[in-house]
């Protein structure tokens, strides 16, 4: 069968684009205490992580499995609320999303 379009991926090269797209594979952010925290882009996640965060059942444990414990006491003593994480996710989807239509074609 024939592709319409004659275009095939690489594998390699459509991973290498979207994290330029989105920023990187790791999503960044600032504490109002001032602490830059991090944890992996939800593009780029592996299996491990993406099985703890979807295993979490509260937003403290969702928070926990996104953030890891160093980082989760630095959030809670900033004073962040556990749902806050969710929102922070909502905002990265949407950014996602955003810079994704912007990606330029070959």
């Amino acid at each position: 069968m024939s592709k319409p379009n004659k275009k095939r991926y690489k594998l390699s090269e459509v991973k290498a684009q979207m994290t330029e797209a989105v920023g990187g594979d790791q999503v960044e952010f600032e504490t109002d205490a001032g602490d830059v925290l991090t944890f992996p882009h939800p593009l780029f996640t592996d299996d491990a992580w993406d099985e703890k965060v979807d295993a979490a059942e509260n937003s403290r444990a969702k928070a926990l499995a996104i953030l890891g414990e160093e980082q989760y006491e630095k959030y809670q003593s900033a004073g962040h609320a556990d749902s806050e994480i969710g929102l922070l996710m909502l905002a990265v989807q949407q950014d996602m999303q955003a810079q994704i239509k912007k990606r330029p074609t070959r």
